[in-house]
């Protein structure tokens, strides 16, 4: 009988370099290990560009974009003596996940130049410069600005496409993170407008040959299901992309989780489950 390989293309997250992580990441990648995954990227958020575009965790706790630069500088070095540490173990990516704020069109290939990471998770957290996702009120902050939650999913797959093609992310994080506040999603992603950029950004990972990352994380806030919704995902199989699942874990307590449902629910739409890895950077 075939073994279906556990992986996660979006994870590791540590307290030891996230503000809103727990534990140590070799603890973390212990973890992975104990668990039986082969392969994971450890997919650290990249250092922010400026105090005003820091997440609120980090400006609350007083970080500054100096004191992330240099701070990322660490987690590349311990990714690397890991890498070797565990080498026998399990397969470990040291990977950034980047951002899409104002400015990031020349700062990421400046993070790239700087810590040569493997690959990088495409994410987008901001729109009109506003971290959306770390509240409710910051996800009605962020609609407002754009004058309605119709044109922030607008604004969102807009920037979402800009990044693809300008830096051809090896995986997509969290394809439809932007659907986090907005119980009616499902009807929204529905409407014409917003479905033809849903579509578009699909066919252009498509050309691009990248994967998609089908985040676990969503349910662990409570969703009822993943990043990506069944409705993309029933597209993302029609165009025969790649999806991988990312356990997109914060600490030991979320290692792994979610992962037989995850695996499950791509089988029962006919993804294969022989995983593609990441294309590596050079």
């Amino acid at each position: 009988m075939h073994s279906i390989e556990k992986v996660s293309v979006h994870g590791g997250h540590s307290g030891q370099f996230c503000n809103h992580a727990k534990d140590s990441l070799e603890e973390i990648v212990r973890a992975y290990i104990e668990k039986g995954f082969s392969w994971i990227g450890v997919t650290e958020h990249a250092p922010g560009l400026s105090l005003e575009l820091l997440y609120t965790d980090q400006r609350e706790a007083g970080f500054t974009p100096e004191f992330l630069f240099e701070r990322f500088g660490f987690y590349m070095a311990e990714c690397r003596r890991l890498q070797a540490k565990y080498a026998d173990r399990i397969t470990l990516y040291a990977a950034m996940e980047i951002e899409t704020y104002s400015g990031y069109e020349s700062f990421v290939p400046r993070l790239l130049e700087t810590f040569k990471p493997d690959y990088i998770v495409g994410s987008v957290h901001f729109v009109n410069d506003i971290n959306f996702d770390y509240s409710p009120d910051m996800y009605d902050r962020a609609a407002q600005s754009v004058g309605g939650v119709d044109n922030l999913y607008a604004a969102y797959f807009d920037l979402q496409y800009d990044m693809i093609k300008r830096l051809r992310p090896a995986v997509v994080g969290h394809f439809d993170l932007i659907r986090l506040f907005d119980p009616g999603y499902r009807r929204r992603l529905e409407q014409p407008a917003i479905a033809g950029k849903i579509r578009r950004n699909l066919e252009l990972i498509q050309t691009l040959g990248l994967v998609m990352d089908f985040n676990l994380r969503a349910l662990a806030k409570g969703a009822d299901e993943p990043y990506i919704t069944t409705s993309i995902l029933n597209q993302a199989l029609e165009l025969d992309l790649a999806v991988v699942p990312g356990d997109d874990s914060h600490g030991l307590s979320s290692v792994g989780n979610y992962m037989d449902e995850g695996i499950g629910i791509l089988q029962k739409h006919g993804f294969t489950t022989d995983w593609r890895k990441p294309a590596l950077l050079t």
